[in-house]
């Protein structure tokens, strides 16, 4: 929603403040200058990157459109493990195996359809289990092993971000490349009549503002929103990381979930008695 309502104040405010000064609003009308930016833009993002990132990058932008993780998706989280590790205190940890080897198929994680749908979410979480129940790890080794994992998987997720500021960056240069076409263009036509000769600079001109905004008002704001939700991402895996950590030192679930509970920022938190509840309602099923 919030992306939609920026972009809307930044084109806005540019194409008001552009009439009111008294300039035509068609004459930003340059679909071939932005031919020129954009392709070239595509262009450069395919060159410098591999397929892999192009793709990651195609699935965060659709992700932006979305609502982000929130105080739910939390709650959420914090009650599965709940309900996990009552099963390991309940049958033991090979209580656990059905549930952790085939995560689609465990009743527990169909009850959470947004975080089965985060594969990385899942793998973390299982793969973490299967070392807890093979027996062979102490805490703090398994405490590296995750924070290793967490590491990774943020250094892939931050790579589609920095490929697109990276992008952002280059608009103006590949602006100034349509308007030194357009000058080209002009300078092929310099004994022609004044108001085509205006008329043609003015085009070129268009191309050094459409690289411009497009880098300081959408590509340049686009890459910090995908970096913020991949820090987002990060911050659900270190609170999952906490609670396994505790259950893993032998800490009861309840207390476990507390110590992830207390990992997350406020405005995500869920209150005590909120956690409390949802626990006790999952206890019930």
């Amino acid at each position: 929603m919030f992306l939609f309502i920026g972009a809307i104040i930044v084109l806005g405010s540019v194409i008001v403040g552009f009439v009111a000064e008294g300039g035509h609003i068609l004459a930003l009308n340059q679909p071939l200058e932005l031919l020129i930016i954009g392709g070239a833009a595509l262009g450069a993002l395919l060159i410098a990157n591999p397929m892999s990132v192009v793709k990651k990058l195609m699935t965060q932008i659709k992700g932006v459109l979305g609502s982000g993780m929130k105080k739910a998706d939390y709650l959420d989280a914090l009650v599965m493990m709940y309900e996990i590790f009552n099963v390991a205190r309940r049958d033991g940890l090979v209580g656990l195996e059905n549930h952790v080897e085939h995560p689609e198929d465990s009743i527990i994680f169909q009850r959470y359809p947004k975080f089965l749908k985060n594969q990385n979410a899942v793998d973390f979480f299982s793969d973490t289990m299967r070392v807890i129940i093979s027996g062979s790890v102490q805490p703090h080794d398994l405490e590296d092993l995750m924070d290793e994992d967490i590491e990774i998987l943020h250094k892939e997720d931050v790579m589609p971000g920095t490929a697109l500021a990276t992008i952002a960056d280059s608009l103006p240069g590949l602006g100034i490349v349509a308007a030194v076409l357009g000058v080209v263009i002009t300078m092929a036509s310099i004994n022609g009549p004044p108001e085509v000769i205006g008329h043609k600079i003015g085009a070129a001109l268009v191309g050094t503002f459409l690289g411009v905004l497009g880098c300081y008002g959408f590509v340049g704001p686009l890459a910090s929103s995908l970096k913020h939700r991949t820090l987002d991402m990060k911050q659900y895996l270190s609170c999952m990381k906490c609670a396994l950590l505790s259950f893993h030192k032998g800490v009861a679930g309840v207390i476990a979930v507390e110590f992830a509970r207390r990992s997350l920022p406020a405005e995500v938190r869920p209150g005590f008695l909120e956690l409390e509840k949802a626990c006790n309602e999952a206890k019930r099923r």
